[in-house]
Parts: C-alpha cells; structure tokens; sequence
C-alpha cells in the first residue's frame, strides 16, 4: 500500500478540501444551483514570466460535465498582470457550480506544481543555451508523480530525463550515467567502464561518474584510458559539503584530458545545481548538466481560482477583479505582452491575439492533446522572442 490516491478517487473529488463538500451540501439543501464563471490567476510570481502546463488533466477530470472550458495554450508563456496591472486569467471555467465546483483543489493541484516545474526548466535551459540539461530529480520527490515531473521539465525545456516511466510518458529513451553503486561494485572506475562497455547496448552513451573513490582528475583520466575514444563523457557530482570550486575541478578535468589526447570527451556536472550556478560553469566548459532537486522540487505557483460572474453579473471577493474577461498577448521589444479586457468590450488589438483558446464546450471535448515535443517545441520558440529572465 502507497499513500496515493487512485485515478477514481481524483475524479470523483475525493482530493478535495472538505469545505467543498460542506458548500455543496448546503446549496443542493436550499435548491441554489447557479451559472457561475471562475477563472484562475496568480497574484504573484518569483520570476517575470511563467510556463502553463497540466492542461490534459484538467481535460481529463472535466470531461463528462457540462462545462465550458478556456485556457491558454499548454506550454504558454504567461505573466501574472497585463500591462495595465490587471491579473490575467489563464484558464476560465463556465458552468452550474455544482456540476464541478468541488473539483477547485485538484484543478489548481494539476496545473500549480506542474507549471512551476517547467517554468524553473525553462529558465535553467534558456541560461543554458545549447548546453544539455536533463532531469535528474526524480529520486527527491514521491514516484507516482514521476510522469508528470518528468513530462512537466521536458515540456520546459530539459532535453531529456533519466526516469523509465518518465521517459515513457515523453515518448524518449531514459538518459542517465553509470553510477557509483557499479564503481563500488567493481571496484574502480575502470573496471566499470570496461563492463559498461562490454555489456550495455553502444547506442548508449558511455559516461560515467568520476568520484567515487579519488580525485576527478585522476578517475577521469582513468575512465579514459580503459575504453578510450568510446568513452562520451565523465559526470561531477561531488555534493557542495565537499567540492570546493567546481569550476575549477572542471578546468582542471578538462586540462587532464586534452593533454592525454581525450578531448572528445564532455564534461557533465550535476549535484545541487540552480541557474545561479550555470553560466560561470559555461565558462569552464562544462557541455551537460544534470538539475535535479531545483526543477523537480520547483516552488509551485500559487494559482487560485475564484468566481468572477454568477448569472451573467459581475461578482467577486475582494482583492479579484469580478467579471468575465478576454485576454490577448503578442511578443514586441523582446518581451511578452498581455491585455485583458471585459468580456464584452470591443478591443483593439493592434497586434494581439486572442489567448484563450476552447478546450470543453458544453461538455463536449475539444482538446487534443499535443505531443510532448510539439510543446516543448513552443516553449522553446517563445522563449527565443524574450530577454527577461
């Protein structure tokens, strides 16, 4: 038994705060059942843009319901305030509140911690450039939702992931190195090479850690000239507590290995890595990077989803802005620009475009999933026409 909830349990509510149940009760008790608009924002964002993701699973506990659905594009580039300090809803759901409003917690759990994952990757690899990242998080965080760890940095912008199942649900082969359990196992990093090589099919890459046992520089050249130019990489991942300065350990590695005629081989650094950490590591001539923990373990963001019209008048909370909206976005000065608007305004757009797109109509699903490349693709061309970071 795993402290995780069935698909079943997800979509009949089950993963909903109680106060849900308790609004339901009472409305169904007095006979209350009215047509409401809530849409989704976010007051606050630790960064100046956001990647939306978890769209599918919104679809996928909606469907069957007699709802309208809106969003943006899954993969879209979002900021928190239009540019006249409006907050700019990124997914609008139509429809009579009890027909799905107890399914508010796992709406905003779907998309909070999927788009806070690939919007930490998407910052890690626009830093990056074209340096490798892959994701290496998973082992921080529960295994049911490695898929959609997983899914989430790919669409951001890792260009692979180590886990099986994730890498399934991406449609990719898993990337990973050989690890310090087979060093230790054989004894040496040599002998681990040599059985690596020996073993594992050669579309494989053969890169391996270098520090299990003694100095990186000596395991490198070590790894090297056990299977020499077969050898693709060697992999850091010396922990903070005991590394030093790992730019220089990477020149350092680097050097070693020009000099003895392996320059062919890459450089991978791993263990403990944030964007902070990336461009000096550039420098040294690090090629890969393995992120783990900052991506998989992102902050969430704090979407909230709240009612902004009950039959066709405008209505909130205090702090939200009531009635139903459009909203329109187009990229200029290298950066991305979003209006809102009333629903019922005739706005100029002057270059923008609708941002929200249909997903549910009347209960009838329009979504089509995209491929995760497609998405990841999208992501990668948005973030291509933007300098903040």
């Amino acid at each position: 038994m795993f402290y995780i909830s069935k698909e079943e349990e997800i979509k009949e509510g089950l993963t909903s705060d109680i106060y849900f149940y308790r609004t339901e009760e009472i409305l169904k008790k007095k006979g209350i059942n009215k047509n409401v608009v809530m849409e989704v924002t976010v007051q606050y964002l630790e960064y100046p843009w956001g990647v939306f993701v978890g769209i599918p699973e919104v679809v996928e506990i909606l469907k069957g319901h007699p709802v309208n659905l809106w969003a943006l594009r899954e993969g879209s580039i979002f900021k928190t305030r239009d540019e006249y300090g409006t907050p700019v809803p990124v997914m609008v759901i139509q429809g009579k509140y009890l027909d799905f409003g107890k399914f508010e917690t796992p709406i905003l759990g779907f998309i909070c911690e999927a788009s806070g994952i690939a919007t930490k990757s998407a910052r890690v690899k626009k830093i990056a450039g074209d340096r490798t990242v892959l994701s290496f998080g998973i082992r921080r965080m529960h295994p049911a939702i490695a898929p959609m760890i997983d899914r989430s940095a790919y669409i951001g912008g890792c260009d692979g992931v180590s886990s099986v199942i994730g890498a399934k649900t991406i449609g990719k082969p898993p990337l990973g190195t050989l690890p310090h359990a087979l060093v230790i196992s054989l004894g040496s990093v040599g002998e681990a090479v040599k059985a690596f090589d020996e073993v594992i099919d050669p579309d494989v890459a053969r890169i391996t850690l270098i520090d299990t046992f003694g100095d990186e520089k000596f395991e490198a050249i070590e790894a090297a000239q056990a299977i020499r130019d077969k050898l693709n990489g060697v992999r850091l991942d010396t922990p903070h507590s005991r590394r030093g300065s790992m730019v220089d350990i990477v020149r350092e590695v680097k050097w070693e290995l020009k000099v003895r005629g392996f320059e062919h081989v890459k450089i991978v650094v791993s263990g403990g890595l944030d964007e902070e950490e990336i461009p000096e590591l550039i420098n040294a001539g690090v090629d890969s990077f393995g992120v783990g923990t900052s991506i998989a373990n992102a902050n969430t963001i704090d979407f909230a989803m709240d009612i902004v019209d009950i039959e066709g008048k405008p209505i909130s909370k205090r702090g939200k802005f009531s009635g139903r909206k459009k909203v329109y976005r187009k990229f200029e000065d290298n950066t991305i620009k979003y209006r809102v608007a009333p629903f019922n305004e005739n706005f100029d757009q002057a270059g923008y475009e609708e941002a929200l797109v249909p997903l549910i109509k009347d209960g009838e699903v329009l979504y089509r999933e995209e491929p995760p490349d497609k998405i990841r693709n999208h992501v990668m061309e948005q973030l291509s026409r933007i300098d903040e970071i």
